[in-house]
């Protein structure tokens, strides 16, 4: 299913779910605070931050002038200069961003084929053939907190090839973490289900984590990342068909996620998952 694929009805259908769920998920963890046509939500407490989006509803005109007064707030509050948006949905938000001085990248937005099979309703474990566990985890699992710092060490080494950070570097990301408050505020998400967990694991390491966020009846799948020690393996495959299983297991039957690049997208192609639209991000130069 790509873009060419659906009748425009369907496509505009898909498109409003996920501007819907874009503008709902971080309220759960941040402020929303109110430029008109564009919404900054500051992240409360420890975790990613979130970004600057069109406004739900709102189909004005956005300047390079109204960048500048949100970058200046982002500036102010302490978080990235970060804009996020859909080019199908908001295509005139381009020019004003690369007018207020920000670079954007481009990142295939996918949505799994309706036609996928259906996993079923049962639990996500599942043990490989190279003794590696890929399940979800609860809030009071051991494996957790390495779960959750894996994705930053994938995520700075950016690219598909083997990379040198492994369980070592891992452990005393862990150690340096530990304390920060972030992994109380992922259970405590866990535990309202806001958030959802999967990892690939050897001997209790977390070689591969991500996460998905339902909201109703949509999920995005995001942050998923392979230590670079432990890449090409097809663990990142695994944990994230693992994801859409669970997903699909809680009654979601819109499950998306933004790839890195072109690359990474083939593999999420492999797994049923077809680019619907192109997700933009924008940030200051380098």
């Amino acid at each position: 299913m790509t873009s060419d694929d659906l009748d425009p009805a369907r496509r505009a259908d898909v498109l409003d779910r996920l501007e819907r769920y874009y503008d709902a998920v971080p309220r759960t963890a941040a402020r929303a605070e109110d430029f008109g046509s564009l919404t900054l939500f500051v992240r409360d407490g420890p975790g990613w931050p979130y970004y600057a989006r069109p406004t739900l509803g709102r189909a004005e005109t956005v300047s390079a002038d109204d960048v500048r007064r949100v970058r200046a707030r982002q500036r102010e509050a302490g978080v990235p200069e970060s804009f996020e948006w859909v080019a199908e949905t908001t295509p005139g938000l381009r020019v004003a961003v690369e007018g207020a001085g920000l670079v954007v990248r481009e990142h295939p937005l996918m949505v799994l084929a309706a036609e996928s099979p259906d996993p079923g309703p049962e639990p996500v474990t599942r043990e490989r053939a190279d003794g590696v566990v890929v399940r979800t985890l609860g809030p009071d699992d051991p494996a957790l907190p390495g779960a959750l710092a894996v994705p930053h060490l994938a995520f700075a080494a950016p690219g598909t090839g083997v990379g040198n950070a492994g369980v070592a570097e891992l452990a005393a990301l862990v150690r340096e973490q530990a304390g920060d408050g972030s992994l109380e505020q992922s259970a405590a998400r866990l535990r309202a289900g806001l958030t959802r967990v999967v990892a690939a694991l050897a001997d209790g390491a977390a070689l591969c984590a991500g996460q998905h966020q339902p909201v109703g009846r949509v999920s995005e799948i995001v942050g998923v990342g392979t230590l670079p020690s432990a890449r090409r393996r097809g663990l990142g495959g695994a944990v994230t068909a693992a994801l859409v299983a669970d997903a699909r297991s809680l009654g979601v039957d819109t499950v998306f996620l933004s790839a890195g690049d072109e690359d990474v997208a083939r593999i999420y192609a492999g797994l049923g998952f077809r680019q619907v639209a192109t997700a933009l991000i924008a940030e200051p130069p380098e």
